[in-house]
């Protein structure tokens, strides 16, 4: 089937093919792992808590909130 394209095709095809895949390659880059560990044990904390997770997103803004 490839044989029945010309260049121009196939390249538009590999372009194509190459965007389609990019958000999986994108997690395969180093540290990612860490990330997808993260969302993983967040979603287990709020299966056996809810709500568990609410008002904090686990990041330091510097600001404090006052109650």
């Amino acid at each position: 089937m490839d044989d029945e394209l010309d260049p121009r095709e196939k390249d538009r095809a590999r372009r194509r093919d190459r965007d389609a895949d990019a958000e999986r390659r994108d997690l395969m880059r180093p540290g990612m792992g860490k990330v997808f560990k993260q969302i993983l044990d967040r979603q287990a904390r709020e299966a056996i808590e809810p709500g568990a997770a609410e008002g904090s997103s686990g990041r330091s803004t510097g600001a404090r909130r006052r109650r």
